[in-house]
């Protein structure tokens, strides 16, 4: 009898990062890519609908970025297994990582074989962290978990996470109501609450907070101020 194949989800906003990603899973046989997203709100949608056994996820997209998907989804989908791809190896984002129940993090300038490995380590039950991230993190994120220390940042409302960063994006009120199906005056009301949690006073102060955080990247603040 043969067993079921490992259902996988990607997510990556460049079609050809996605391409190159579904050809090497793929070609394993026990390995089956079942759907694609170019933003963090269609992943969401994407896992929702198909249940995967995996969500390979980049760490920087629209919408949504990868720490605040694998946060949604451990409480919405808890039994697909996340795995960020990142070209950041900051232990900062690694730690937010594991904090948000990801089972895996995996470095951009790895070597193929090293995703499919953390693949089959997370639908194992354990946890998969490209080297030399893993002792150093793993020790940082049990130290503080027992501390129970609690970051402004986790302060946020989902909802509240969702307008930083469409305002981080460069969207108009208007535009992020839209978005989100909520009134103008409610997405003015949940930047104020943003930029107040966060002792944020400017639009620069709120991008700047962004690219540190991880939720857009170095990039984007460039074209935002052209």
């Amino acid at each position: 009898m043969t067993s079921r194949a490992t259902t996988i989800v990607l997510a990556d906003d460049h079609r050809i990062v996605r391409q190159g990603l579904h050809a090497l899973l793929q070609a394993e046989p026990d390995f089956q890519v079942i759907g694609e997203a170019g933003d963090g709100r269609g992943a969401i949608e994407l896992v929702k609908q198909h249940k995967p056994d995996v969500l390979v996820l980049d760490l920087m997209m629209p919408e949504l970025n990868g720490l605040e998907v694998a946060r949604q989804l451990s409480k919405q989908a808890a039994r697909t297994k996340v795995i960020i791809l990142s070209m950041y190896d900051d232990e900062g984002f690694v730690l937010e990582a594991l904090g948000n129940g990801v089972a895996g993090y995996v470095l951009k300038d790895s070597s193929s074989s090293d995703l499919i490995l953390a693949v089959r380590e997370v639908i194992a039950g354990r946890r998969y962290l490209s080297p030399p991230l893993s002792d150093r993190a793993i020790a940082a994120y049990q130290q503080m978990a027992r501390s129970g220390t609690l970051e402004k940042y986790e302060t946020l409302t989902t909802r509240e996470r969702e307008v930083l960063q469409l305002t981080a994006e460069g969207h108009t009120h208007s535009e992020i109501a839209t978005r989100l199906g909520i009134s103008v005056r409610t997405a003015e009301t949940h930047r104020l609450r943003v930029m107040n949690k966060l002792n944020l006073h400017t639009q620069a102060d709120l991008i700047k907070y962004a690219i540190r955080r991880g939720i857009i990247p170095m990039e984007q603040a460039g074209k935002l101020s052209s």
